[in-house]
């Protein structure tokens, strides 16, 4: 019987020997644009995020400080090859080329998932096409004052609310007010406006064509990237949406 046991125990775990460690995390940061702090951002991103798995970080920063650039990233049609997730912080409100966005969405739509955080909603959002907005997962134009919102969660157990406290208030930030929430998409925590009462949309998932996008409008101040939970939330939503995790 012991000699069958320790077959049977042989038989099973020799797969899970065999695995070894996990490869490393391939992950692109795509930032740059108006009104951020973008180095500061992408230091702490990829410094806080080095608690909670094995990344390895490649950070494009192009198109300057304004609300209008096409960089070059875009133009090799396998700029996403390399990476098994790619995150987007960019800030370019007013590029509308159809031809170029495309560039983008496809290979989102392709397969590659994704992380959008803050601004990355506000790209584009001159554009007259929807694509961009539909892999979001969220439409919006404008936002209110900034202030410390208080985000109430409406899925605890999603995996990137493990460690997430039961009440959380932002660092001052901004509130994005949310036209849209696509069929595809997902609420899981919202935030009150102080301007009007409603209720938007802060924290999301979203199915693009099968691919996983994790989304957060939150991350304008230097002090919400500065705070360990805001950290450890998108840090969980790459993990998230590079199917690490459930």
């Amino acid at each position: 019987m012991k000699t069958y046991l320790a077959l049977a125990f042989a038989l099973i775990a020799a797969p899970l020997f065999a695995m070894g460690p996990a490869k490393p995390l391939r992950a692109l940061l795509i930032t740059g644009g108006c009104c951020h702090d973008y180095e500061l951002q992408s230091k702490a991103y990829v410094e806080g995020s080095k608690k909670f798995a094995d990344i390895v970080w490649t950070v494009v920063n192009e198109g300057g400080k304004g609300t209008t650039a096409q960089i070059p990233l875009y133009d090799n049609p396998d700029w996403a090859k390399p990476y098994d997730v790619v995150v987007h912080n960019e800030c370019f409100a007013n590029t509308t080329d159809e031809i170029y966005i495309r560039k983008i969405t496809a290979v989102h739509k392709a397969g590659k998932p994704a992380v959008v955080i803050h601004c990355a909603m506000h790209t584009y959002r001159a554009a007259t096409i929807d694509d961009w907005r539909e892999f979001l997962g969220v439409t919006s134009r404008k936002h209110d004052h900034q202030s410390e919102y208080p985000v109430t969660v409406l899925d605890p157990k999603h995996p990137v609310f493990a460690g997430f406290p039961a009440k959380w208030t932002t660092p001052k930030d901004e509130l994005y007010i949310i036209e849209k929430l696509w069929p595809t998409a997902k609420s899981l925590a919202t935030s009150k406006s102080e301007k009007d009462g409603s209720v938007q949309p802060v924290i999301w998932t979203n199915n693009y064509y099968g691919t996983r996008v994790f989304g957060t409008t939150y991350g304008h101040s230097n002090a919400t990237w500065q705070d360990p939970v805001f950290i450890e939330l998108i840090s969980r939503g790459l993990l998230w949406a590079a199917g690490r995790t459930k």
